[in-house]
């Protein structure tokens, strides 16, 4: 097939490389001038381990199996990881209800290397951690995200498939039994494929409604929820992730480490109607607030603004979180034609094994 994949962030490669290795000739429409400008560039760069989400959903099951594929590919293709394990704490009796909670969820899932701790075991491996428990979770780890998918884009271009800059796709139109794509930008072009992949991340809702014969209905509303992320001075406190018991819309503001040794928080939730990334420094009350509850030594004025990512979710403030939403010839009955919505946290652990479920769709 001729395959036009919308979108070259960390899904949207990894659908295109899974294409392109299976014999399809591939070329991936990207609005900016470079790969991972989008959602991909701004988050905690966390492989998930896959505890959190609701048995045989998508997101359970493709943040498993995605972190299992991710770290053999990490290891074949030299993408900087570490496995540092992560640690989910409860500081009062209503949150360790909900890290119970998790950690049986983990275990329905089939996640490996759970174990539950008491508050003293969990003080014992991270000494400057408060908690009342905590589940250890030792298949969590930090990766280089910029550095997987330029990994993803060479073996996509090895495969034949090749990546268009700073084309924007204005509209699908069906041609026989495949489609016509409307590409605006430098260089407008019409390009007929046999299959469009629409992996647009914010942008997929609004291409969704430009696609002839796709019925409107089908298109979920989306919700943009900021994580906004603070850096903390001084020397790393811990040498794991440590996330709070979740919250509505989000794990809670939580530490993350990246793989130059660097300790930031966040992201933490906030609820906006248009696309904007500056952080706001009055953020750090709330967030000084959140971390002391399991850090109780954060010194004052540790925390420095650091950056701000938005994802693209399909519900809103008191709403139970959507699955991703994977819409394909079976569902909507149009061959050649995959939209993603939805696709948010865990969707860079579930990337690959995302791409894998795609590629079959558009087979079948």
């Amino acid at each position: 097939m001729d395959v036009l994949v919308i979108g070259a962030g960390v899904v949207g490669l990894a659908c295109a490389r899974a294409l392109a290795r299976r014999g399809h000739d591939v070329i991936v429409a990207e609005k900016t001038g470079g790969i991972g400008n989008g959602v991909s560039s701004r988050n905690s760069e966390v492989i998930h381990g896959g505890m959190y989400y609701p048995t045989a959903s998508f997101r359970a099951r493709h943040c498993v199996n995605g972190r299992r594929m991710l770290y053999a590919f990490c290891e074949s293709h030299g993408v900087p990881y570490r496995k540092c394990g992560k640690l989910i704490v409860a500081t009062d009796a209503l949150e360790q209800a909900k890290i119970e909670g998790i950690y049986e969820q983990g275990v329905a899932n089939g996640v490996e290397g759970l174990s539950f701790l008491t508050g003293r075991e969990a003080e014992a491996l991270e000494p400057n951690l408060a908690c009342t428990g905590a589940v250890l979770s030792r298949e969590t780890g930090i990766i280089d995200s910029h550095a997987l998918m330029l990994a993803l884009q060479g073996d996509l271009e090895a495969a034949g498939g090749m990546i268009a800059f700073l084309a924007t796709v204005e509209r699908i139109a069906r041609n026989g039994t495949g489609w016509n794509v409307t590409v605006g930008g430098a260089q407008p072009a019409e390009i007929a494929v046999d299959a469009v992949v629409n992996a647009a991340g914010l942008g997929a809702q609004a291409l969704a409604r430009t696609t002839e014969g796709y019925a409107p209905e089908r298109i979920p509303p989306l919700v943009l929820a900021k994580g906004n992320y603070f850096g903390c001075l001084g020397k790393p406190a811990f040498s794991r992730l440590i996330y709070p018991a979740p919250v509505d819309g989000g794990l809670g503001t939580h530490v993350t480490l990246d793989l130059a040794g660097r300790m930031r928080f966040g992201p933490d939730v906030e609820w906006i109607d248009r696309e904007i990334y500056d952080v706001d420094p009055g953020r750090a009350e709330g967030f000084h607030a959140a971390i002391r509850r399991y850090w109780p030594g954060l010194p004052d004025g540790a925390l420095v603004p650091d950056y701000a990512g938005i994802r693209p979710k399909l519900t809103g403030p008191g709403e139970k979180a959507a699955d991703f939403m994977i819409d394909g010839p079976a569902e909507h009955g149009l061959a050649g034609l995959v939209h993603l919505f939805g696709i948010e946290s865990p969707g860079l652990t579930s990337c690959l094994s995302l791409a894998e479920d795609v590629a079959e769709r558009l087979i079948a």
